[in-house]
């Protein structure tokens, strides 16, 4: 039999291989903090709901002071903080705020994002170096700050949204820097991952398919939309909110412990045509 290997200086001692398996457990966030960017709305609601039914306490971020006093209402505990992920500076108090709050960060789920659809040769510059600002620039500085916080204390999760839009083009939906932005996402979650693998910060990417959220209200209301789901998606149709919560989980909690780099599609098979 091949020796094991040693764990990383500072790494945590492993749990006992031959205890009994807590499967529950693996995914229980109590005791820890963990920050939702985009929280206001769609994904980023339903992502902070589900880590804090997993016992986090979780800091609310977007840039709708009000939408997140009133989902903070709802989750007892919770930390509302009004940030605009464009800005650093904003990015960097988010940062301080949130550890201040618990003493502790733990997860970042930086799923904040805008894009609109049009066409590249009508895209303004400005658009596009605003889509690429806040969907990747904001997701590799708000990483940075966390990882830093994470290192000193050798363990944390951050699981960047990106999207299959990032690993196949948009089109016949024109959206390049949309795509280009979210390939950005993928390829530096991979580059982080392997950067910080051995500082005990994992990094992850989650990319959804077609869900419903205010950035997709047009395919899941308007029916040649519709039509075009039923007709390349394998499964016959986007997805619901609630299939994203165990890919979310299982890339935050401890289920996960010995996965970094990876970019998991929920996508009702769609990279799979």
């Amino acid at each position: 039999m091949a020796p094991t290997p040693a764990s990383p200086p500072g790494a945590p001692s492993p749990p006992d291989p031959t205890s009994p398996p807590d499967p529950a457990g693996l995914f229980d966030l109590n005791g820890r903090t963990a920050i939702v960017t985009g929280a206001s709305s769609g994904l980023g609601d339903r992502f902070a709901r589900v880590l804090h039914a997993a016992g986090a306490t979780v800091v609310l971020a977007a840039r709708r002071a009000d939408r997140l006093e009133a989902l903070a209402a709802e989750l007892p505990g919770s930390v509302p903080v009004r940030c605009d992920v464009g800005d650093a500076d904003e990015r960097r108090d988010l940062i301080r705020r949130a550890i201040e709050a618990t003493d502790r960060l733990d997860i970042v789920v930086n799923n904040a994002g805008i894009g609109q659809p049009m066409a590249a040769v009508d895209e303004p510059l400005e658009h596009f170096e605003e889509v690429l600002a806040v969907n990747l620039t904001a997701v590799f500085h708000l990483s940075r700050l966390a990882a830093r916080h994470m290192m000193a204390r050798n363990g944390g999760a951050i699981v960047n949204v990106a999207s299959i839009l990032g690993m196949v083009a948009s089109s016949p939906i024109h959206q390049a820097s949309y795509a280009a932005s979210k390939g950005g996402v993928v390829n530096l979650t991979r580059e982080l991952a392997v950067q910080w693998a051995r500082k005990g910060v994992r990094v992850n990417a989650l990319a959804p398919g077609w869900f419903p959220s205010e950035m997709t209200t047009e395919m899941f209301t308007d029916d040649a939309s519709g039509r075009y789901l039923e007709r390349n998606a394998p499964m016959g149709r986007g997805g619901r909110l609630d299939e994203l919560d165990g890919a979310l989980l299982f890339l935050a909690s401890d289920a996960s412990t010995y996965v970094t780099g990876h970019v998991l599609a929920v996508d009702g098979g769609w990279l799979a045509r």
